[in-house]
C-alpha cells in the first residue's frame, strides 16, 4: 500500500504571514493539530503544530486577559513560529517505510511531495485508521494471537486448514517474535467457532498466546 492511497488530499495550508490567531483558528474549526506552512511560491517551509503555538503561548501564570493574548498571538506570524526541517516523503513511498520514518523521528506526521508540490500529509491518525482496517477490527469473529514457526509455508498450512474448515480470513498481520526461529501472528476470522480455531492450531504445532471471540 502506498501512502497516496492513505493520506489526507489537499491539505490546507497556511503561510508564512498566516498570524498564530488564524491558524488557531483553523486548527479548531478542521480540527486539526498541524497545517503545513507555504512561502510566496507555494514551496513547503515548515509545519506548525499544536506544540508550536504552545511554546509561544503565555504559560496559564500569566497576568494578561484574555484579549490581551490574542492581541499578542495576532502579531505572531506562523514564519516565525513554525517548525523547519520538514521531513517529507513523496506520494509513491510505501506505507510502512513513512511509518517507520514517523516512529524513528519521533513525529506525528509528513507532509506529501508532489514534484515539490504539497499533495497531502499523512497523520498519526491515517496510519491508526489503517491499523484499525488491517485488523479487521470491525468485523465479529474470532481472534487468535499465535506463535508460529518460522519457516516457509508454516503459515499457510494454518490459513489452509482455516479455510477447509469454512472459515472466512478476514486479516492476517504478523510480527517478530522473542522466540528464537518463530514469529507471532494475529488472525481474524468469521464463520468458525474459537474451538475449532484452537483445535486447528493445536493439531499444527502452533502455540496460542491469546483467543477470543470479539
Amino acid at each position: 500500500m502506498l501512502i497516496k492511497d492513505v493520506m489526507t488530499k489537499n491539505p490546507i495550508c497556511i503561510s508564512e504571514s498566516t498570524s498564530i490567531t488564524e491558524a488557531i483558528e483553523l486548527m479548531k474549526k478542521n480540527n486539526f493539530s498541524k497545517l503545513p506552512v507555504l512561502d510566496s511560491s507555494k514551496r513547503l517551509v515548515g509545519i506548525l503544530t499544536k506544540n508550536d503555538i504552545a511554546k509561544v503561548s503565555p504559560s496559564n501564570a500569566t497576568t494578561l486577559d484574555k484579549y490581551e493574548i490574542e492581541a499578542l498571538l495576532s502579531k505572531l506570524t506562523c514564519g516565525k513560529c513554525m517548525t523547519k526541517n520538514v521531513t517529507t516523503v513523496p506520494e509513491t513511498q510505501v506505507v510502512e517505510e513513512a511509518a517507520k520514518l514517523m516512529v524513528d523521528k519521533n513525529i506525528g506526521c509528513l507532509p506529501v511531495l508532489n514534484d515539490d508540490v504539497v499533495v497531502g500529509i499523512v497523520t498519526e491518525s491515517d496510519l491508526f485508521a489503517l491499523f484499525t482496517n488491517m485488523f479487521g477490527a470491525r468485523y465479529s469473529g474470532v481472534r487468535v494471537n499465535f506463535r508460529a514457526a518460522d519457516k516457509p509455508g508454516a503459515l499457510a498450512v494454518v490459513l489452509s486448514k482455516i479455510a477447509e474448515a469454512g472459515g472466512n480470513i478476514v486479516s492476517v498481520i504478523t510480527r517478530e517474535d522473542e522466540v528464537p526461529d518463530t514469529r507471532r501472528v494475529t488472525i481474524r476470522a468469521t464463520q468458525i467457532s474459537e474451538e475449532k480455531v484452537q483445535a486447528i492450531l493445536t493439531a499444527c504445532g502452533s502455540t496460542v498466546i491469546d483467543i477470543r471471540n470479539v
